[in-house]
């Protein structure tokens, strides 16, 4: 035991350096998230691996089925994510600009509250003004030249573009959807709908099927986001966020989580009888369970959103693994 809480310190007192030392580069990588920029390549990895189910059912493009070790697959799937990567960081400099007075009232968890820099560096708000254009520069060029350059698929471009302006007016005035009481919505369509849409898109064009095999991992995103906006509810209250946390009292909250939860396993089990899912994508639907269970117990009652956030990733882990194993290994 002793010697954990010695790791522990070390790690916290090498952070601590890093932070004295170079408060500016620190606070810009601390505020692009980089744990949520590996989650949004894990849920583009699930698009592409979707895509390589091939047509009928995910692609329509009818001709070949998709070759996984062929260069016509991997450069559109490495331009995609060239692209979708400053799109991210730029959104994501957004939100903590904007939320920089929410992030100072509220207690943090390792899965709320934003990243924190401004905070532990001590510097302003006006610090990432900067960073909030130029990025949003950066990644309106790239975007506009791999899409224009590479043969980047028009329906890729159209869904790159499509989140980039939720993901701006999900924080920035004049819109601020998260201050007019849908940013769950929003933000659950971005992460669980657009982004893997996009991943398939890169290499095919999505079906109608597509969309449909994404709802149970939206419905999940939603249960993801009814946790994590819990802890800030009285900071969000107070800097004017109109979330669901805010609106809502306890009681309805977990009955909403409930209702997705059980929507989501119940489409799960639909879409395979109908043949959307192929049975082992089916079966990576359950992986999940017993953190949806166990959030469902502890949400509202505890401040930690940990087990609707290990639901999450849980199924994006296990369901990219599914999807890729129908492609390369069957």
């Amino acid at each position: 035991m002793a010697r954990d809480v010695n790791l522990a310190d070390t790690v916290s007192g090498s952070s601590s350096a890093i932070i004295d030392r170079v408060p500016r580069l620190w606070a810009l990588w601390a505020a692009a998230r980089p744990s949520q920029l590996a989650l949004i390549v894990l849920v583009y990895a699930l698009g592409v691996g979707m895509a390589t189910a091939g047509p009928p059912l995910i692609a329509s493009d009818p001709e070949t089925p998709v070759d996984v070790r062929s260069p016509a697959f991997l450069e559109p799937v490495l331009a995609g994510a060239i692209a979708l990567f400053p799109v991210a960081v730029a959104i994501h400099y957004a939100n903590e600009y904007v939320d920089a007075e929410t992030d100072a009232l509220t207690d943090r968890t390792p899965f709320s509250g934003g990243s924190g820099a401004l905070v532990q560096t001590g510097l302003p708000r006006s610090f990432l003004r900067p960073a909030v254009i130029g990025s949003v520069a950066v990644a309106s060029v790239v975007v506009l030249s791999i899409g224009g350059s590479t043969g980047l698929p028009r329906d890729a471009v159209a869904l790159l573009v499509t989140m980039f302006g939720l993901g701006l007016a999900y924080s920035l005035p004049p819109i601020a959807f998260v201050r007019r009481g849908v940013g769950e919505a929003i933000n659950a369509v971005l992460g669980g709908v657009l982004l893997p849409l996009y991943g398939v898109a890169v290499v095919a064009s999505p079906t109608g099927a597509a969309a449909l095999a994404v709802v149970p991992f939206t419905l999940l995103v939603g249960c993801n986001l009814f946790a994590t906006h819990w802890p800030d509810r009285v900071a969000d209250a107070t800097v004017g966020k109109r979330t669901l946390a805010v609106r809502w009292s306890p009681a309805r909250i977990r009955r909403a989580f409930a209702i997705l939860a059980s929507t989501a396993v119940t489409a799960a089990a639909v879409l395979w009888a109908v043949g959307v899912f192929p049975a082992i994508v089916a079966l990576a639907h359950l992986v999940p369970t017993p953190f949806l269970l166990w959030s469902g117990i502890v949400l509202t009652r505890q401040r930690s959103p940990l087990p609707a956030v290990l639901a999450m990733v849980v199924l994006a882990v296990s369901e990219t693994i599914a999807w890729w194993w129908i492609g390369v290994v069957s």
